[in-house]
């Protein structure tokens, strides 16, 4: 059955909203989301959504918005983060990052992917199925989180003050070309610090070069086999070299080197046996190299998550795409992170990743949304109201 609120959808209305929030500039670090925050807030007060504003210090906040059901059914969660990354060095050709061009059928701008556009979708979505006046069986949540593009400071703060209480079923509205995802990689960031010992850089010996330590650290990294399980979606794990940084001048026996670490895991992977695993590694270099200390510090942890395929919610939503769309849809998988990796550990919550934008424009310069991806989220968001919290 398709969707009964299609028709109060205006894809004017998600343009409207999308352009006015690029308008923000929100590039984290440091974030800076509150005043974007403030005027979601007000908009959505104004549409008549239950809207509470966490303030989160240093001009970063969270919004979240409900719309009250009668308790017959659980709740259903709507996210979407705040933040975005650094437009880069290059010049943009459509816009500056900041100041949105619509331009055929695109609309040009930071975040208008990854991913405001799929959050303004879900507000306009929302307001639609509000304005139908149809009864909710249970409560709608959308949650505007903060630092999703960092340490998810904001989606940390939603689940630890409790805001994941009954709910049912998640709908993450990041970057998919309008796609089911169910699945995706953790991710494991590590610095590794070596401390050796300084000295005339024409009496090396006189000194333990750091540098070199972290290069017999880096060779054996490059041979290191993670212990896993392909997943059907997901595939295999990543190791990614990603920063090095060392040395001081080039007549100075270098005593501190850097070396940063991008790893992606699939679901069944310990992160704390690939810490291990390289802690023994360093252990191996040391005993080595006399005198040289090393550190291993984990800088970003979040675990792969995954829903079950034959969940009813993941079927409700292939469902909702043929009958609304036309089209059958198979469900995937992400190498990236989001604030799933936050809300699903531990909780059981079935979840997907279904939004307008195209993952390969995430953080890219030239950063574009299609319009008509915008129109069929905007409608997949409200069908997905319908069905779970209505019919």
């Amino acid at each position: 059955m398709a969707s009964a609120t299609t028709a109060k959808i205006s894809v004017h209305d998600v343009v409207d909203l999308l352009c006015a929030m690029l308008r923000f500039d929100t590039t984290n670090p440091p974030g800076n989301e509150k005043p974007l925050a403030e005027m979601l807030a007000a908009f959505m007060s104004e549409k008549g959504f239950a809207v509470e504003l966490t303030d989160l210090g240093n001009n970063r906040a969270n919004v979240t918005a409900r719309l009250n059901g009668n308790g017959e059914r659980k709740t259903l969660l709507f996210n979407g983060h705040l933040d975005v990354v650094p437009p880069g060095q290059m010049a943009w050709e459509h816009a500056s990052p900041f100041d949105p061009v619509v331009k055929d059928g695109k609309i040009y701008g930071r975040g208008s992917s990854d991913m405001k556009g799929g959050l303004a979708a879900m507000i306009v979505a929302a307001t639609a199925v509000k304005a139908t006046g149809r009864a909710l069986k249970g409560d709608l949540i959308i949650t505007c989180s903060a630092d999703e593009e960092s340490g998810s400071l904001g989606a940390r703060d939603f689940r630890q003050k409790g805001g994941l209480e009954n709910v049912g079923a998640i709908i993450v509205g990041e970057s998919s070309s309008c796609g089911i995802n169910i699945a995706e990689k953790g991710a494991l960031w590590i610095e590794i610090y070596t401390v050796g010992k300084t000295a005339h850089g024409a009496f090396p010996e006189q000194g333990i070069n750091a540098i070199t330590a972290m290069n017999a650290v880096l060779t054996e990294l490059t041979n290191y086999t993670f212990s896993y399980q392909p997943n059907k979606l997901l595939g295999h794990p990543s190791l990614n070299i990603s920063t090095i940084q060392g040395g001081v001048k080039t007549n100075v026996v270098p005593d501190r080197c850097v070396l940063t670490l991008d790893i992606r895991t699939v679901p069944g992977m310990e992160h704390n046996g690939i810490v291990k695993d390289i802690q023994a590694i360093c252990e191996r270099v040391k005993t080595e190299r006399p005198g040289l200390s090393i550190e291993v510090n984990p800088i970003n942890d979040r675990p792969a998550v995954e829903t079950v395929a034959n969940d009813p919610f993941i079927v409700m939503a292939q469902e909702v795409i043929r009958d609304n769309f036309g089209r059958e849809e198979s469900v995937h998988g992400v190498s990236f992170y989001t604030d799933a990796a936050i809300f699903l550990p531990g909780t059981n919550i079935p979840a997907i990743l279904y939004g307008p934008g195209e993952a390969a424009m995430a953080h890219q310069p030239n950063e574009y949304v299609p319009i008509a991806g915008l129109e069929e989220a905007a409608r997949f968001y409200a069908a997905m109201i319908e069905r779970y919290l209505i019919d």
